[in-house]
């Protein structure tokens, strides 16, 4: 299985971190800057109250360098989004799940919902549609995210 957390902030360095952690994935991070460097040199290591663990991912800025995932785990900031469609299409075969776990109400959201809102889209967070032609809502997971996060340093994220 592939798994690509995009945006290795607190958040997706946590479900990054779990994720490898299980050992039956391949699990890759988009990330930037020092948190990159010292993911590729040193993994990602996760603190918490059961302990410190370090696991190795594949990290990236360039998304085209992975290809296409099973699942696609979106931990931006839901204004990035717009900002990142074309880096994330090379991440998306004709199965791949998009898994979004983000801030306020998704552009996705009356995909399915029934009564009279079905199918409606939400032009405030999606304008004109982009987000729903490129992703497309039929492989969105929907997500709520409850744990609290920080990154403590470059590649070492703090689970509160």
């Amino acid at each position: 299985m592939r798994i690509c957390v995009f945006g290795a902030g607190a958040i997706g360095g946590l479900v990054g971190a779990r994720l490898a952690a299980q050992g039956n994935a391949e699990v890759s991070l988009i990330a930037r800057g020092a948190h990159l460097a010292v993911l590729r040199d040193k993994g990602l290591t996760l603190k918490s109250e059961e302990g410190e663990t370090t696991v190795t991912v594949r990290a990236t800025d360039q998304a085209a360098d992975l290809g296409p995932q099973d699942y696609v785990f979106l931990a931006l900031k839901a204004h990035s989004l717009l900002g990142i469609l074309a880096s994330l299409k090379p991440l998306l075969g004709p199965e791949t799940a998009v898994v979004t776990a983000q801030n306020g109400v998704p552009w996705w959201y009356f995909y399915r919902h029934g009564g009279v809102h079905e199918g409606r889209r939400i032009e405030a967070v999606d304008p004109k549609g982009v987000l729903w032609e490129a992703i497309g809502p039929q492989r969105v997971i929907g997500c709520v995210v409850h744990p609290a996060a920080e990154i403590e340093s470059p590649g070492v994220i703090r689970h509160i």
